[in-house]
């Protein structure tokens, strides 16, 4: 049995409302996107698309910034705790040699 049962009407254009709990469970909001996909069972999964920055304007600046931390560039001047994470986050390699600063809960 399904953790999440829910029904929705089909207008008659074709479309559905998601239902709140549905929506909530994939995590898509106003705009969101969702992929439908049919399996040769008949049953149909419906999962979240990826559709990761479909504005090409901001799409275009995260690009931009994206190499300018990979190449090291506009980094500096953030505090030290950021720019290593930013770094880190961009593969830059980091030295896991190097002694932990402060106490550490395990």
């Amino acid at each position: 049995m399904a953790a999440i049962h829910e029904l929705a009407t089909l207008t008659s254009k074709g479309q559905i409302t998601l239902p709140k709990p549905i929506r909530q469970a994939l995590g898509v909001d106003t705009g969101g996107k969702v992929a439908f996909d049919l399996g040769e069972d008949g049953q149909i999964v419906v999962t979240r698309a990826n559709a990761e920055h479909e504005d090409p304007v901001i799409g275009a600046f995260l690009s931009l910034l994206a190499r300018d931390i990979e190449a090291g560039q506009h980094v500096r001047g953030l505090p030290d705790e950021l720019a290593h994470a930013m770094l880190k986050q961009a593969g830059h390699d980091v030295n896991l040699t190097n002694d932990i600063d402060g106490e550490v809960a395990l």
